[in-house]
């Protein structure tokens, strides 16, 4: 590889790396992240959750039978009565409904009544986090900050615990993440619904608070949900069988009760989270619940680890596609691809972890296409190059075969019939007294050319020149049909090409220049011949030797065949017999026949 290819190379890799750093930045395939994230929970969810959840839902029952909602206050009042039986009072009742606002006097009052009676009720408030007016605030390190607060209505926050029931909702409207706190106007935290619960039931989490456990710059107190359960997985029981006192109040005994609507009519709270699709809010408290009770915790890498594996994998893919044969790079590169995945699910599934593999699976796509196609187009320019150099020395297809199959050229030959043509200048002795050196080896080329073109015009390969000679086979090293044939056409072709040369010549330097050609089909021994350092593609044999002598009988212009060429194609060309000669090595005399021409 050039210089100037290795630093345009470079260039394009580093181009890959900024696209995908561009990705990265911008958050454009975070819709796969979501996605994989996920599976990756949905997955390892044991869909177990812990037995003192138990959620009353606002069910289609309770609302056929008690009434449209919302209810008067007083069926809220005879609930609590009923899970506050002594001896088997719950650690906390958090109801996922909002009463910030006054009702029926009465039913106000009797509610505001049964609610001194108890100190384990808890009631939402609302943080107001942003409008058109004013943006989400967040301090880093600080809880998120609300600039109003929704708080119960007056007479009953004094007589109850309050939680916030904040979502945090990411861009595609799921809800993955939670704020364990907000904090008010005035400085007030107050904890969310799940972690108040949870502490009522005298759990320790104080580690959700003091550690960060999101990536970037999160707030204090923010932490992914892990869902560990589906809605229909927690301990439910309809709000009209609990208050009708049909509900074993064992059930309720150190419990931590949410209260919250399951009906489906409902048109609102409910949303997609991480693990099912329009999830009634009260089960997300829940799962919040579960995960602090457990003290399981999802995290995700750093910055800096997705950057790392951008790096380490652009110059894995980088080396293996120009270091390893294609094969095995793109084995290795599927095995990477499958292998990052496969690697962020374990890790998912051992540590809660989820490392973001998308982007690094970005650049090693990006960049082995890239590097492979550049290699591959390297490759063929040079196998075009070889085959185009080589081809004039030896047949193309054959240089194409070896630059296709890529396969080390071996010894050895095989029997096969071919037909062999015997080409010698006459007259060349007497023309290059006449020339100057360098015109000689013009006139050489000039012929050679001639001979080269009509031989390849005719599927003949050339085997070799020998000073003002040439041989040329046919049927070897490709198949070709009635090789007898192309071989006396080239013979003739050849001939005929002659013609303008030798007005040229004779005109030029009053020298008559001419071919003899022998040619002669028969079996003999094709193939590489040689040593392990120096190959020669060619044929050896007897009948390799009659073509030869068949060309040294021939006069000038003239062409001869053997007679078992004759036979073979004596329907395609007019032949005149010369006789039988005896040649060296003979002990019976050749038939030869010269050509004519081509029948009309």
């Amino acid at each position: 590889m050039n210089r100037k290819l290795k630093i345009w190379l470079t260039v394009a890799n580093a181009a890959v790396l900024l696209l995908s750093l561009t990705f990265y930045l911008f958050g454009q395939l975070e819709v796969l992240n979501r996605t994989l994230f996920n599976y990756h929970m949905t997955e390892n969810m044991t869909h177990a959750p812990n037995e003192r959840i138990v959620v009353i839902g606002i069910d289609d029952e309770s609302l056929e039978a008690i009434g449209r909602f919302p209810w008067d206050r007083r069926v809220y009042a005879d609930l609590l009565h009923v899970l506050n039986q002594p001896g088997y009072e719950p650690n906390s009742i958090s109801f996922d409904i909002s009463f910030d606002e006054a009702s029926d006097p009465e039913a106000d009052a009797a509610f505001a009544e049964a609610l001194a009676m108890y100190d384990n009720v808890v009631f939402p408030v609302t943080g107001i986090t942003e409008d058109v007016r004013r943006e989400v605030t967040v301090t880093k390190g600080g809880y998120l900050e609300a600039y109003d607060v929704r708080t119960p209505y007056e007479p009953f926050a004094e007589h109850v615990k309050t939680a916030h029931i904040n979502a945090l909702v990411d861009e595609d409207g799921a809800i993955r993440r939670t704020a364990l706190a907000i904090q008010g106007p005035d400085g007030t935290v107050y904890p969310s619904l799940g972690l108040n619960a949870v502490q009522m039931a005298g759990y320790d989490v104080n580690k959700y608070l003091e550690n960060d456990y999101m990536a970037g710059d999160s707030m204090k107190g923010e932490v992914f949900i892990d869902f560990d359960a589906m809605s229909d997985e927690f301990i439910t029981v309809p709000f009209l069988y609990v208050v009708a006192g049909e509900i074993d109040p064992v059930m309720f005994q150190d419990a931590i009760v949410l209260i919250g609507i399951n009906a489906v009519g409902f048109e609102f709270d409910h949303s997609n989270t991480t693990v099912e699709r329009d999830m009634r809010l009260v089960y997300a408290h829940a799962n919040i619940v579960n995960q602090l009770i457990e003290g399981t915790v999802t995290t995700k890498s750093e910055w800096y680890v997705t950057l790392a594996l951008l790096a380490a994998l652009l110059a894995l893919t980088w080396w293996a596609a120009w270091r390893l044969k294609t094969t095995y790079s793109v084995v290795l590169f599927a095995l990477g691809l499958g292998g990052l995945f496969g690697a962020q699910y374990l890790i998912y599934k051992q540590i809660s972890l989820y490392v973001d593999v998308v982007y690094p699976g970005l650049v090693l796509v990006l960049a082995y296409i890239l590097n492979i196609a550049v290699k591959s187009y390297l490759e063929n320019k040079q196998k075009n190059f070889i085959t185009k150099q080589f081809g004039r020395y030896i047949s193309p297809d054959l240089v194409k075969e070896i630059a296709t199959t890529n396969h080390e050229i071996k010894l050895g030959g095989i029997n096969k019939e071919l037909s062999i043509l015997f080409l010698d200048i006459r007259g060349f002795t007497t023309l290059s007294e006449k020339l100057k050196p360098e015109e000689v080896v013009d006139f050489l080329n000039e012929m050679f050319d001639l001979i080269t073109n009509k031989a390849l015009e005719n599927k003949g390969t050339i085997d070799k020149f020998i000073g003002d000679a040439a041989m040329l086979i046919y049927n070897a090293p490709l198949d070709v049909d009635n090789h007898p044939y192309y071989a006396v056409k080239t013979a003739w072709d050849i001939q005929q090409g002659m013609i303008e040369v030798r007005e040229r010549i004779e005109a030029r330097h009053g020298v008559t220049v001419n071919c003899g050609i022998g040619v002669h089909t028969g079996e003999v021994v094709v193939g590489n011949i040689g040593s392990y350092l120096r190959v020669d593609y060619t044929c050896i044999g007897d009948n390799v030797n009659t073509a030869a002598r068949i060309e040294s009988q021939t006069t000038a212009g003239q062409i001869l065949v053997s007679e078992a060429t004759y036979e073979l194609t004596k329907d395609r060309f007019d032949f005149n017999y010369v006789g039988d000669r005896m040649m060296k090595g003979k002990t019976v005399a050749v038939k030869l026949y010269e050509v004519l021409g081509p029948i009309a």
